[in-house]
């Protein structure tokens, strides 16, 4: 049996939505407080994105650049702009000429002699491309070739060779190098051999040779230096003797013509004596004192006898003329 339900009254009024209270200031200041924040973050982010995207590229350097995955471009020096997301810099390369030290090799001469050699690479980039897309780590590949190549070019050289032509192996390595890079954009300017290194026996053996030949050296400049030596001191003796007897002869020279000057010059005494007399047209007395004074100078000599000649005999008669004279005058 139903049961019949009261009927129910509805208003309008309760019909319409509830009227909301307005915020009050406490409560919106927080929501501005953190869009003022998003919105400075938003703003910091962009500045910083945009300040990494300006790069500044350096003489010495080349930058190789991506776009989506592929090559895009490569920047020189100067301002350039990055832009985010896309572009990508793939590789920065330096364009000075750079030195690798490559570890020593192990190498087998002709002769069949292990030896160590280790070689300096001085290499410079010339297409940033090719290096960067040419081969995968360029450097470790250099250092292979550069390996590789030692090793056939030491394996057509003997050991005497190998020590004595480092020129020939370097001219060698730099062309098949400079070469084989060309398509890595890697210019090879110089390869130097820095060291050799023979097995320890065969080191033992050429410091042996190398002593040997020293010592030969020695002994020949030794000998070399006495036979000069005595040469020098024969010339010397003999250089003397020819002074020595110059001097004797000019000292010989000079004493006889001190001689013959003195005999001249007596000479010519004895000359103008003889003339004055004749000129003075002297008496035979007077002769005979000059005479007499002669025959005295030479009795105070040292002879122990004297010949008198005849006309002097009669020394009385000379003295009695002497005193005559010399009344006269």
């Amino acid at each position: 049996m139903l049961k019949s339900i009261p009927p129910t009254v509805i208003s309008w009024g309760s019909l319409s939505p509830p009227l909301k209270k307005p915020k009050s200031k406490a409560e919106t200041e927080p929501a501005k407080t953190t869009v003022k924040i998003a919105k400075i973050a938003i703003i910091a982010i962009v500045l910083i994105i945009f300040i990494k995207s300006v790069k500044v590229v350096k003489q010495t350097d080349k930058y190789v650049i991506q776009r989506l995955g592929g090559y895009h471009a490569t920047w020189g020096v100067g301002i350039h702009f990055l832009f985010p997301f896309i572009d990508k810099i793939e590789k920065i390369v330096n364009l000075k000429e750079q030195v690798k030290d490559f570890d020593p090799q192990p190498v087998i001469t002709k002769d069949n002699v292990t030896m160590q050699i280790d070689t300096v690479v001085f290499f410079q980039v010339t297409d940033p491309k090719l290096f960067c897309y040419g081969v995968e780590n360029p450097i470790n590949a250099l250092e292979n070739l550069s390996a590789t190549t030692l090793r056939n070019i030491i394996g057509d050289l003997d050991l005497d060779q190998t020590l004595t032509s480092r020129d020939i192996i370097n001219t060698t390595m730099r062309s098949i190098l400079d070469e084989a890079t060309d398509p890595w954009g890697i210019k090879v300017n110089r390869v130097e051999v820095k060291n050799i290194l023979p097995p320890k026996d065969i080191r033992e053996a050429m410091e042996k040779q190398m002593r040997a030949e020293r010592e030969k050296r020695e002994a020949i400049l030794r000998a070399e230096g006495q036979k000069q030596a005595a040469i020098l001191t024969a010339e010397g003796e003999k250089q003397a003797a020819i002074l020595r007897a110059e001097g004797e002869k000019e000292q010989m020279i000079r004493i006889a013509e001190g001689e013959a000057e003195s005999v001249r010059i007596k000479k010519e005494a004895e000359a103008l004596g003889i003339r004055l007399l004749n000129e003075a047209q002297a008496s035979n007395e007077t002769i005979q004192l000059r005479a007499l004074e002669t025959l005295g100078v030479v009795a105070n000599g040292q002879a122990t006898k004297i010949i008198v000649p005849s006309e002097l005999q009669n020394l009385t008669s000379i003295l009695a003329s002497v005193n005559t004279v010399k009344k006269d005058n």
